[in-house]
């Protein structure tokens, strides 16, 4: 194994080149000489020089030195290396950011990092990850480790860090107590947690789901109608997909009076075995209008292909449009992949009146 510190621009001096290199490419690069062979190699335009450096780097990268590295590489343009260490840290995020070099990184670093989707890591992990980063620019800058001190040292990373995904025993004994947060924006996720209709909050609330690929979604119903009523009965449809996906959402309908905040709960249940794959209790505002509005899961749900599944949504709230005209067969293409064939069925039983044709649950959100 072996240790680079992280350095800057600044620190390099350039080596010299010899000719045997210019005229043979052959090159003898180590783990003390690289970045500076790399900045020697950038600076006097060798692209040969500069692609070993780039394969000796490539070929060390690990998840306790990927984060040292993704650095060097953003510091280089090297958009290779840096797409390699971003994909190292998606799937050894907890190995990734509990190395040193985690709290070495620049702030704009962090940021590319918490704002990507397919870190694979709780939330809860991934704050007090950044509290110590915090706690490290702190002393970098020469500033007191005080709450506001760190607060202003994470600037907009902050609003990076999706709370909403936490659940509320996690958020209170973190965040809810690290200090950072204001009381006003511990105060409103409590609510976001615990009370409906929920109050907005200023974070995210998407899966992290360690997901490639695009988010997709397919509507199964060619008009818009109005006046779907609530009583406490959930709405149900049962489905089938032709390949494994990961379903991380629903669009449901919103009012027909006008802007309004539901409270709903959503599940993924495995038909055959009555088995309740993902739920979650929240809310959504709808602007009155008959577009769908996304109501997400807290952590992705896989799909596997030919297995029976209902989506249900229990609604309170008043009347809404809802989907008629409905297709028993869906078809989603993408350029990039093969087609994804969702089947529909109607569920026994009460379901609030949702069927195959009509009813609410119109649209399923995923990633193949």
């Amino acid at each position: 194994m072996w240790q680079c510190g992280l350095l800057h621009l600044s620190t390099y001096q350039p080596i010299n080149l010899s000719p045997g290199f210019l005229y043979s490419d052959e090159v003898q690069i180590g783990p003390e000489t690289v970045m500076t062979t790399l900045y020697t190699a950038k600076k006097y335009a060798v692209p040969a020089l500069e692609a070993h450096c780039v394969e000796f780097l490539t070929k060390h990268l690990r998840a306790d030195n990927a984060f040292m590295l993704l650095t060097q590489a953003r510091l280089f343009d090297e958009p290779q290396l840096a797409s390699l260490c971003l994909d190292t840290i998606d799937k050894s995020t907890m190995d990734a950011i509990s190395a040193e070099g985690f709290t070495d990184i620049d702030i704009d670093t962090l940021c590319a990092v918490l704002e990507r989707d397919t870190l694979s890591i709780r939330e809860s992990r991934l704050f007090g990850a950044v509290v110590r980063w915090a706690e490290a620019e702190c002393q970098r800058q020469q500033l007191p480790v005080t709450f506001g001190n760190k607060q202003k040292v994470l600037g907009k990373a902050l609003s990076l860090i999706r709370f909403p995904l936490m659940t509320i025993e996690e958020f209170a004994a973190g965040p809810a107590q690290s200090g950072i947060l204001s009381d006003r924006e511990v105060v409103n996720l409590f609510l976001h947690f615990t009370v409906n209709p929920k109050p907005r909050v200023e974070y995210i609330d998407r899966p992290r789901c360690c997901l490639r690929g695009k988010e997709c979604c397919i509507n199964r119903f060619q008009q818009v109608e109005s006046r779907w009523g609530y009583s406490g009965t959930s709405d149900r449809i049962r489905f089938t997909v032709n390949r494994r996906i990961s379903i991380v959402g629903f669009g449901l309908y919103g009012s027909i009076h006008g802007p309004t905040d539901y409270q709903v709960n959503i599940q993924i249940i495995e038909y055959e075995k009555k088995q309740t794959l993902g739920q979650n209790d929240t809310g959504f505002s709808c602007d009155g209008t008959a577009n769908t509005f996304r109501v997400m899961f807290k952590e992705p749900i896989e799909i596997l292909p030919n297995v029976c599944y209902t989506a249900c949504a229990t609604l309170k709230g008043p009347d809404s449009h809802y989907g008629t005209k409905g297709l028993k067969k869906v078809v989603h293409e993408t350029p990039a992949a093969s087609k994804t064939v969702f089947f529909f069925f109607s569920s026994p039983g009460n379901n609030n009146g949702t069927s195959i044709e009509d009813g609410q649950i119109p649209e399923i959100i995923f990633y193949t």
